[in-house]
């Protein structure tokens, strides 16, 4: 058998080929682009998968703002963090992050789909959102893709 091999090849950080992606979230549901993002920042979509590497892909979001909400997402949703003094509970709601900051809405809800350990928080440094269309990203020719194609 000297011409195929059974060996399971696992990517190390220098045998990972890294690409950057670009998504226009402009009328997304929220939940599904994050869940995709998260799939293509992790390396799931690509065939030489390596649970323990980086070998996802640099993913640029554009157009955070006209992300969507389905129902009564958009105000009845809470989010609540605490500041770690006593009363310091806050609460607040989607609509209110998009009033602020629209780019955290995507960044927090793509962070709560990667793992929770050192590997995923360096999986959540290759995503970059952006409100707006623009991006400086365009020395790096990212690819745009749909949603559905991941």
């Amino acid at each position: 058998m000297d011409t195929q091999s059974y060996k399971t090849v696992s990517l190390n950080k220098a045998t990972v080929d890294k690409k950057w992606v670009l998504i226009d979230a402009t009328d997304l549901a929220l939940g599904r682009l994050a869940s995709r993002v998260a799939l293509v920042l992790r390396g799931k979509n690509k065939p030489g998968f390596t649970p323990n590497v980086d070998c996802g892909d640099n993913v640029i979001i554009i157009n955070a703002e006209k992300v969507i909400l389905k129902g009564k997402k958009m105000s009845d949703r809470v989010y609540t963090r605490y500041t770690g003094y006593p009363g310091g509970q806050r609460f607040t709601t989607p609509a209110e992050i998009l009033a602020k900051k629209p780019a955290e809405l995507i960044r927090m809800s793509v962070k709560g789909m990667l793992p929770k350990t050192r590997l995923g928080a360096v999986q959540l440094g290759n995503l970059f959102v952006y409100a707006g269309p623009e991006h400086p990203h365009q020395a790096q020719n990212p690819k745009e893709i749909k949603l559905n194609e991941i």
